[in-house]
C-alpha cells in the first residue's frame, strides 16, 4: 500500500496529473472544432506542461537548498530535466506562429515564479514575482491555460479565429477559473492573507456562488456559437453539473487528493465524457 501511496505522489508532485489535464483540454479543442489530431502538439503541451509547473513549483527550493534536496525532489528534478528535453523536441514539430505564441506564455509563466522588479505598492513580501501580487495568481493561470489549450492548437493548424472559436477561449478561461476555486480554497490554511485570494475577500460561501455563476456563464455560452453540435452541449452540461459538485464539497480542511486529484481529474473526465458521445 505504501508503495502506491509514494507512486501516486510522485504522479501528482511531478505534475504528470496537471499535464495530462492541460492536453485533455487541447484534445477537446480539437475535436470541438473538428481539427486535426496533432500528436506532436499533445506531446508538446504534456511536456511542457510538466516543465512549467515543476519550475514555478520547485524553483524556489531548488535555488536554495540545492546542496540538502530530499530524494523525491532530486528524482523530480531529472524527470524535469527529461520532460524539458522531450518538450525542446516537439517544439521544433511546431509551426513558427505557434511558436510565437508560446514564446509569450513562456515569458509570463517565467516572470510568474523569477523575482522581477515591480513597484512596492504591488507587493505585500520580498517575493517579487507575479504570483505574490493581489489577486492575480488565478487569472494569471486562466490566461495561460486559455491560450494553451485554445487558441494554440488553432493557430497550429492555421485555423481562422472565428466567433466560435473566441467563444470556446472565454469558456476554457471561465472553466479554469472555476477549477481553481477548490484549492483556493484549500490554502486558505496555508496562503498568506496578503495574497487577497478570492475566498480570502470573500469567504468561503461566496466563492461557491461565483463558482456557480461562472459555471452558469460557461455553460450559457454554447447556445451563442454558431456550429452548436450535439455532442458538445451533451458534454459541457454533464461536466458542468459534475465540477458544481465538487465546488459545492470543497472546504479548507479538505483531502491532499481532492483538489490535486478529483478536481485535476475534471479536464480527462470532460474529455472521456465527449469520446463516448462521438
Amino acid at each position: 500500500m505504501q508503495v502506491l501511496k509514494r507512486i501516486l505522489n510522485f504522479y501528482l508532485n511531478s505534475s504528470i496529473h496537471v499535464a495530462l489535464a492541460a492536453s485533455a483540454l487541447v484534445w477537446i479543442t480539437i475535436l470541438e472544432l473538428d481539427l486535426e489530431l496533432d500528436l506532436q502538439l499533445l506531446s508538446f503541451v504534456f511536456f511542457a506542461s510538466i516543465t512549467g509547473y515543476n519550475f514555478v513549483k520547485y524553483f524556489g527550493i531548488a535555488k536554495f537548498h540545492h546542496r540538502s534536496l530530499a530524494g523525491w525532489l532530486k528524482m523530480i528534478q531529472l524527470f524535469s530535466f527529461i520532460a524539458f528535453l522531450a518538450m525542446c523536441y516537439f517544439a521544433f514539430q511546431l509551426d513558427v506562429d505557434t511558436l510565437m505564441l508560446l514564446a509569450l506564455l513562456a515569458l509570463v509563466t517565467f516572470f510568474y515564479a523569477i523575482p522581477i522588479m515591480i513597484p512596492k505598492r504591488y507587493l505585500f513580501d520580498s517575493h517579487k514575482n507575479l504570483r505574490q501580487i493581489s489577486g492575480v495568481k488565478v487569472y494569471v493561470i486562466a490566461f495561460v491555460w486559455m491560450f494553451t489549450t485554445v487558441f494554440i492548437p488553432v493557430l497550429n493548424e492555421d485555423v481562422k479565429v472565428s466567433a466560435d472559436v473566441m467563444l470556446i477561449g472565454i469558456q476554457r478561461f471561465l472553466y479554469v477559473l472555476v477549477l481553481m476555486l477548490p484549492f483556493e480554497i484549500r490554502d486558505l490554511n496555508y496562503d498568506s492573507i496578503r495574497l487577497a485570494t478570492i475566498p480570502q475577500k470573500i469567504g468561503i460561501k461566496k466563492t461557491k456562488v461565483i463558482g456557480v455563476f461562472l459555471l452558469v456563464l460557461f455553460f450559457a455560452l454554447d447556445y451563442f456559437k454558431d456550429d452548436l453540435k450535439h455532442s458538445t452541449l451533451i458534454s459541457t452540461s454533464v461536466i458542468s453539473v459534475i465540477t458544481l459538485f465538487f465546488i459545492l464539497m470543497s472546504h479548507k480542511n479538505q483531502s491532499n487528493y481532492y483538489s490535486a486529484f478529483w478536481v485535476e481529474s475534471l479536464p480527462i473526465v470532460w474529455l472521456m465524457i465527449l469520446f463516448m458521445l462521438r
